[in-house]
């Protein structure tokens, strides 16, 4: 019989034997292909084809086509060479220069430089006639480093008692022109001309130097050359010269505009602004004139750099007549007044883009100087939260506190009031122009409407108004703002002016904490603005926050109310269950008018209400068991409390499993915590009735609902009197109550078993386990101190090793066991 290997060695064999053919073939058409090269004749010029022929189509041929070699490199070698050459002949003629200058008289020295710089400017002239021209490029690039080295040897040796700085300025300027006409002589040589322009951004900068003019003397020769490089740059052809100009103009105006800038802004009179104030006007017409004839990315930024230097310099003279702290108000106003732009019909749209952006990024900095004054106003008063009640100020910045000076922030509210303004009349321009306002224009909408909000909460802190003007006027912002949050559209405005109304009741409600009066009269009417929002507003996201806000604030009444009646803290906790028991009555009916309401608002909006409702009363219940836990028997009764309201949103439907396990929970907490609070010895005389009643009506409950589950009817009633003793049974030195205890466990886990109920074998189980560890801690205690202690790692060796062995067992019977027990009830 016929040897069949196994299917996998079959496919492994055909696997090699295939890569071992392609292996070959390739070697084989390797040695085909050198042998054609061999054997092929030289091609003889081909003759036209005669009329009417066709040609015929290649026979097909296996493995790849043949490409044809790549061609040489030879003009990158060829640049290659000549570069090194040109740098060579450079190095040398510095060298010669530099080293061998004094051995030569002054015939020999100026016949020497003379000719070969004369060589070296003519040369490239017939090269370029004989079409050589990177070899006249790199004998131009070693003339051009022969001028400069003329220049040094004309200083150094017939010019030696000149001033450098002066003969610096004149020698660029010279070579800048030398260098310009050269290049326009042998208009087909690309380096002289961009040479030509870095050469001349030198000769106004060392001419100021070298006579030593002032900070502004030098920004004015840095302008003046960077507006020469923005002519050069827009009329000039190559993109070489213009790539130079511009990047020379780039860095000589932004270094003149900066120094017009410090020189402004240190000057201590309006007779010492005059002069940068006219260095940074010049330096806006410049850029002006830049971005007129710029590409449109180019333009914007011309645009940009002119309104921002325009406004540096006019502002920099007017903000002399003002204090130094009012300064920001006369650039922000100074920066508004380039929106008057956008009706010149003459100037390109790009440039009135970058002009508006450079008002829009004066409006922003003078904002974020004033920032620090609104978070101050805000959320200064937080210190109070720690001394509440402590008496109403005179005036409201005794309750926002001293960390800000105050005298100094009088700008504050005029800056946000008026970046307000400009933001909404460009939004409202732009719905009378009817286009849609989505965009910036939404941003410039929301910008507007929460700097408005902004000013008007930190104007009657600047102007120190009376205690309860700020507080009154607080709520109207509230107001207002919630107003504007109903009657709007979801839109990016409504969510906005929803934003400021939270952050403003934050900022209004903690100084309302300094006073008693205050603090129930704020927060009891933010509860009814919110509920109101909550009640009015048509946008299903709207009423949530709204209707958790509101709950928010009725915690701080409740607390407020229990403070005020003399209660302590625990006391008050059953003040506070109030509020989470008024969201389960609300969640309770807004579920019943769930079926009863029309098509329009949807069916999820008095859902989405209810959760959100449930979810701000189960904080509240959670701050109610925080403020009674220093006393126990206050601790048991708000437990219990609370489970009565997990057992009444229990009566929903789709609340009832979380529910349900929730009320439960509590209610045995509250039986723990009352029985440990009484100090009770024998809990069981408490805790065995309830559970007989309990575990009844589970037992009733699974007659009538069968598939109920076995937690919900027997869980409540057998922890109540299981944990509680297996707590007490832990610290008992004598033997009854541990052995009633794992007599009863055994009980109801036997129970479990055989009727396959989940919760009392694995209650049963559990308080069973436990108890003979109980019993079995002092024997195991006396069992370890006797052993060696090589021992302990010996056995936990021998047993990683017996579970490693039947890991794969272990693994099927715990998934035995949990399919077990989640067959159970």
């Amino acid at each position: 019989m016929e040897h069949v290997p196994p299917p996998a060695e079959e496919l492994a064999l055909l696997d090699r034997e295939l890569a071992r053919l392609d292996a070959r073939r390739l070697q084989l058409l390797s040695r085909r292909s050198w042998l054609v090269a061999v054997l092929r004749p030289p091609v003889a010029p081909l003759s036209p084809p005669p009329p009417g022929f066709r040609p015929v189509a290649a026979p097909f041929a296996w493995g790849p086509p043949r490409q044809a070699a790549p061609a040489t490199g030879a003009r990158g070698a060829q640049n290659v060479l000549l570069g090194l050459g040109g740098l060579l002949l450079a190095v040398a003629a510095i060298a010669f220069t530099l080293f061998s200058w004094g051995e030569m008289g002054i015939a020999g020295r100026s016949a020497v430089l003379t000719a070969v710089t004369a060589g070296a400017l003519v040369a490239p002239a017939p090269l370029l006639g004989r079409r050589l021209s990177s070899t006249a490029e790199a004998l131009a690039a070693v003339a051009l480093v022969l001028t400069v080295l003329d220049a040094y040897a004309l200083h150094a040796a017939v010019l030696p008692d000149t001033d450098g700085l002066g003969f610096a300025a004149a020698s660029s300027a010279v070579l800048a022109v030398a260098w310009a006409a050269y290049g326009l002589g042998l208009g087909r040589l690309r380096l002289p001309l961009p040479a030509a322009v870095v050469a001349g951004q030198f000769p106004l900068v060392l001419w100021a130097w070298y006579a030593d003019g002032a900070a502004v003397a030098f920004g004015w020769a840095l302008l003046v050359t960077a507006a020469a490089d923005v002519a050069v740059a827009s009329w000039g052809g190559r993109l070489a010269v213009r790539v130079a100009a511009w990047s020379g103009a780039a860095v000589t105006g932004s270094v003149a505009l900066l120094i017009g800038l410090v020189t402004s802004l240190s000057a201590g009179g309006a007779v010492a602004a005059v002069g940068p104030g006219a260095l940074l006007l010049a330096g806006a017409v410049v850029a002006l004139s830049a971005g007129w004839r710029a590409p449109r990315e180019w333009a914007v930024t011309g645009g940009v750099v002119a309104g921002g230097s325009a406004v540096a310099g006019v502002g920099g003279v007017l903000r002399t007549g003002v204090p130094w702290s009012w300064a920001v108000v006369v650039y922000l106003l100074c920066g508004a007044a380039l929106s008057a732009v956008v009706r010149l019909r003459a100037v390109p749209r790009p440039v009135v883009r970058g002009v508006v952006g450079a008002s829009v990024a004066v409006t922003g900095a003078a904002v974020l100087v004033v920032l620090p004054v609104v978070a101050a106003v805000l959320f200064g008063p937080a210190s109070l939260v720690t001394d509440v009640w402590s008496g109403a100020p005179e005036g409201v910045r005794g309750a926002v506190g001293a960390s800000v000076r105050w005298p100094d922030a009088g700008p504050a509210p005029v800056v946000l009031l008026v970046s307000a303004a400009l933001l909404g009349a460009a939004y409202a321009a732009r719905g009378r122009a009817g286009g849609p306002r989505t965009g910036w224009w939404a941003a410039a909408g929301c910008g507007a409407l929460g700097l408005g909000w902004a000013g008007a909460v930190v104007l009657p802190v600047v102007v120190d108004a009376s205690y309860a003007v700020a507080v009154v006027m607080g709520l109207l912002l509230v107001a207002g703002l919630s107003e504007v949050a109903v009657r709007r559209a979801p839109d990016a405005v409504a969510w906005t002016a929803l934003g400021c109304a939270l952050v403003g009741a934050v900022g209004t409600g903690l100084p309302a904490l300094a006073a008693e009066p205050a603090t129930h009269a704020v927060f009891g009417a933010l509860v009814v603005l919110f509920a109101g929002v909550a009640v009015r507003s048509r946008v299903a996201a709207v009423r949530s926050v709204a209707a958790v806000a509101s709950v928010l604030c009725a915690l701080v009444v409740a607390g407020a109310v229990g403070a005020s009646l003399g209660w302590s803290a625990p006391r008050a906790a059953v003040a506070v269950l109030v509020v989470p028991a008024v969201t389960v009555g609300l969640g309770l009916r807004l579920r019943a008018a769930a079926p009863t309401l029309s098509p329009s608002p949807p069916l999820s909006r008095p859902l989405s209400l209810s959760l959100s409702l449930e979810i701000a009363g189960a904080f509240g219940a959670l701050v109610a068991v925080g403020l009674s836990v220093p006393d126990a028997p206050y601790l048991a009764l708000v437990l219990g409390l609370c489970g009565v309201l997990a057992a009444a949103t229990a009566l929903r439907p789709e609340r009832r499993p979380g529910a349900g396990y929730l009320a439960a929970g509590l209610f045995v907490a509250a039986t723990w915590v009352r029985l440990g609070a009484s100090g009770v010895a024998d809990p069981e005389t408490y805790t065995l009735p309830v559970s007989v009643v309990a575990c009844g009506v589970g037992f009733l409950r699974r007659r009538g609902d069968p598939e109920a589950s076995s937690w919900v009817a027997y869980g409540p009633g057998l922890a109540v009197t299981l944990l509680p003793s297996l707590v007490t049974a832990w610290p008992d030195p004598h033997w009854a109550r541990p052995l009633l205890l794992g007599v009863a466990a055994l009980v109801v886990t036997l129970v479990g078993a055989r009727r396959r109920l989940q919760a009392p074998l694995v209650l049963g189980g559990s308080v069973l386990a436990l108890d003979a560890l109980h019993e079995l801690a002092p024997h195991v205690a006396q069992v370890l101190d006797a052993l060696p202690r090589w021992a302990f790692p010996a056995l936990a060796g021998l047993l990683l090793l017996a579970l490693g062995a039947t890991y794969e067992q272990r693994l099927r019977d715990a998934r035995r066991v949990r399919e077990s027990l989640g067959r159970m009830r």
